[in-house]
């Protein structure tokens, strides 16, 4: 039997994907473990390998189409497994339409799980984990649009789908609430007696649309820029943007921090390591950066201040038994935050060298998804930049986030004498739901409490 290549989910909250591009084509012959395709995802390129040995055939995945997780977009056939195809025949696609339940003569027709029927009394599942309805009438929608369309009291068989094979999307759902307020902001008329005129009540504005891609071009002289499409990258990282900033009520917590004690103990370590061999001779075995220390302090701070170390659902608080730290890492086109595990536990030569191997391979797209996902909290650091101090937008299902600036030298006051020290702003984001105002003011305190004094994250 045909081996199945499925579109896997390679992301949180991945519904559908994209093939960016194949690496084998139809009849090739490839071994379990080739890279044989590249989705884009929010994050980071992903190489998805071969998951067996054989030929591959019937390769319905188009690629810059959006196909839904777990759909096959492929098949290996094993060196003794027969296949034959008429001449000028297009290969199989379920993508497209339905498969014809009698094989066609002279050709070998993929498995799929949709020819198998579930025993009776027990729910079909689908490749990605949810029911899928025995209705042949059952509307095809993805979990954010059920999420929305369930919000709004909207019943999802209703709204037409404009997604693959008329699956029901988030802008089908959007579309469907508008239509919705503009029928109920449609007032009847309203006979009442002569009398003195009354001022209506005020009713609130309606919400500003975006302008249209025209309405945009249209405030540019014709000529004066040039076009670049978003990739999925992009785009993903603007829908989540603005996903975070509408539905997280965000907090901000704003405090200085005296840089010294760390910067002199940062110099007395880098000039006690060890050296190691490797090929480009012998090299320090670690060299600390303040941003690894920020990692550390961090982590810490969240152990000393469990409560905010949590996580925000509808129906339960998630409290994390460790401080895993996501480090925002700018790569071409985008920004993606890998994640130090366990970094309460970790020493800090440690934590620097898991933080410069994640970085490169980060910038090279690298990055296994189990290496960016998840986590319990997160830096963004602007010092090398200059930036004196600005705020993080929250990155789900984070809590927190800590926006790092520049150390500069600043004039502070000490017992009623003018003295230079090296400030350090940051801002602590914070989402409200789950970590207010004094419990922030708690792990921002903590945090402070471990960079002004150093020496207990080496204890």
């Amino acid at each position: 039997m045909p081996t199945e290549v499925i579109l896997p989910k390679v992301d949180m909250d991945m519904a559908t994907g994209q093939i960016s591009r194949w690496f084998a084509e139809e009849g090739a012959h490839v071994k379990k473990g080739d890279v044989l395709f590249e989705i884009e995802t929010d994050k980071a390129a992903m190489e998805i390998d071969a998951p067996a040995s054989g030929t591959l055939r019937n390769i319905t995945g188009k690629e810059r189409v959006d196909i839904p997780v777990g759909e096959p977009v492929a098949w290996i056939y094993a060196d003794d497994e027969v296949y034959e195809a008429k001449q000028g025949e297009a290969p199989i696609s379920p993508l497209v339409g339905e498969m014809s339940a009698q094989p066609t003569e002279g050709r070998a027709v993929p498995p799929t799980s949709r020819s198998f029927a579930p025993p009776s009394g027990l729910p079909a599942i689908s490749p990605t984990g949810g029911e899928i309805s025995q209705s042949p009438s059952a509307a095809r929608a993805t979990p954010l649009a059920r999420r929305l369309a369930r919000e709004a009291g909207l019943a999802i068989a209703g709204i037409k789908g404009s997604g693959p094979r008329g699956r029901v999307v988030r802008a089908d759902v959007e579309a469907a609430i508008a239509a919705k307020g503009a029928a109920v902001a449609q007032p009847a008329a309203e006979v009442v007696s002569p009398g003195p005129a009354e001022a209506p009540p005020s009713a609130p504005a309606p919400a500003a649309k975006p302008m249209s891609d025209d309405q945009v071009l249209k405030l540019f002289a014709e000529g004066s820029y040039e076009l670049v499409p978003h990739d999925n990258m992009r785009k993903t990282i603007a829908r989540r943007l603005v996903e975070a900033k509408s539905t997280i009520p965000h907090f901000y917590l704003t405090l200085d921090c005296e840089l010294d004690a760390l910067l002199a103990l940062r110099t007395q370590l880098n000039a006690a390591a060890p050296m190691r061999k490797t090929d480009k001779g012998e090299v320090p075995a670690y060299k600390l950066s303040v941003n690894d220390m920020v990692i550390k302090a961090m982590a810490m701070a969240l152990m000393a201040v469990p409560d905010a170390n949590a996580s925000w659902t509808e129906n339960a608080m998630v409290k994390h038994k460790h401080a895993d730290v996501g480090v925002a890492v700018s790569i071409p086109g985008g920004l993606i935050t890998p994640i130090i595990r366990k970094a309460d536990e970790k020493t800090l030569s440690v934590i620097s060298n898991e933080m410069k191997d994640l970085a490169s391979r980060a910038r090279s797209r690298k990055l296994k998804p189990e290496e960016y996902q998840g986590g319990t909290t997160a830096v963004s650091n602007l010092g090398m930049f200059g930036i004196k101090d600005f705020a993080a937008v929250i990155n789900p299902p984070h809590a927190t986030i800590l926006a790092v600036g520049a150390g500069e030298e600043r004039a502070v006051v000490k017992k009623g004498e003018i003295k230079i020290a090296t400030i350090m702003s940051v801002t602590l984001s914070t989402d409200h739901r789950a970590v207010d105002g004094a419990l922030g003011a708690e792990l921002l305190g903590a945090f402070k409490r471990m960079i002004e004094n150093p020496m207990g994250m080496l204890v």
